[in-house]
């Protein structure tokens, strides 16, 4: 049975998609990421070897699995970004997390589970290629980049995409560059988090990044959830744990008339049906939904 997309025209057959916009035909295979090269898995394991120091003598022993390492340097993720070259890159913010683990919805970088890099690379390419055909946005395609919450080098970009923020921990000088990138024309997306704890988790990191900021809810009449497509109702819920979704944001001086600096997805993932949007995996209205929501975010961050 082929199904059109309501967001793109894209009739979906199996995994093969039928590009029907602009009255072209052509079929051609969703994008599926390589596996990572034998000399990159080498390198990045040599890097997070690096950061854990010697192992303790029961390290050694047959079976035993440390804990992967929390903080890794720059050096390890920046092979897989792209030149900046003015175009929409799609950013996605590094943070030291409270806790890792193995696999889980991250594991790209060696099995090792970031919490940050939930859904990547899949998600990021996925959605790139989304707004590079549905807007009039150039946007990079060849990939995303991954930028640490404290680099300077995020102010290059108008927006970044932040998951799991009940993991989120923060020093000062990096709550205070992400201070400054909101206060000068930035924008957040807050995604892939769900329970109080990671809500009250990400009220507390928010205290630290905008001092006096007050965490609204939204509804479906502020202006992000029509900057492209019109999304006439919020009633969504989490795509796989089934919790009702809140969208909320902070307004810069807390003023309703004035810009919003950011949205937290919260009880929602619209990352993991960008990640499955071109398999079987999401159903076809969820991806849509999660697709129109993104593109209204880059949308607003542009233009506001």
């Amino acid at each position: 049975m082929r199904v059109r997309c309501a967001v793109c025209g894209v009739r979906r057959w199996g995994r093969v998609a039928w590009d029907v916009v602009r009255g072209r035909l052509r079929q051609e295979p969703p994008y599926r990421p390589t596996a990572l090269p034998p000399y990159r898995r080498v390198g990045l394991a040599l890097a997070l070897l690096a950061t854990t120091g010697a192992a303790p003598a029961d390290a050694q022993r047959p079976g035993f699995q440390p804990d992967p390492p929390t903080q890794v340097d720059d050096e390890a993720f920046g092979q897989f970004n792209v030149p900046y070259d003015g175009r929409f890159t799609f950013v996605r913010l590094r943070y030291t997390p409270s806790r890792t683990g193995y696999g889980g919805g991250g594991g790209y970088f060696g099995g090792i589970n970031f919490q940050w890099d939930h859904d990547y690379p899949r998600a990021d390419r996925n959605f790139t290629q989304m707004i590079d055909e549905m807007t009039g946005i150039r946007a990079t395609t060849e990939g995303s980049n991954i930028i640490s919450v404290g680099d300077p080098d995020l102010f290059k970009y108008p927006l970044a995409y932040l998951v799991e923020a009940g993991f989120l921990t923060l020093t000062d000088a990096e709550a205070d560059n992400l201070g400054a990138y909101l206060q000068k024309g930035g924008f957040l997306i807050f995604d892939d988090f769900s329970r109080p704890p990671a809500l009250r988790n990400l009220m507390h990191m928010l205290d630290r990044i905008l001092p006096g900021g007050v965490l609204v809810q939204l509804t479906a009449q502020h202006p992000i959830f029509h900057s492209f497509f019109d999304i006439e109702s919020l009633d969504f819920r989490h795509p796989y744990q089934g919790y009702p979704s809140v969208f909320y944001g902070i307004y810069e001086d807390n003023d309703p008339n004035k810009r919003l600096l950011l949205i937290a997805n919260y009880n929602n993932d619209i990352g993991e049906s960008w990640e499955y949007s071109d398999t079987d995996f999401i159903p076809i209205e969820i991806s849509n939904v999660a697709y129109k929501l993104g593109v209204n975010y880059v949308m607003y961050s542009m233009t506001h």
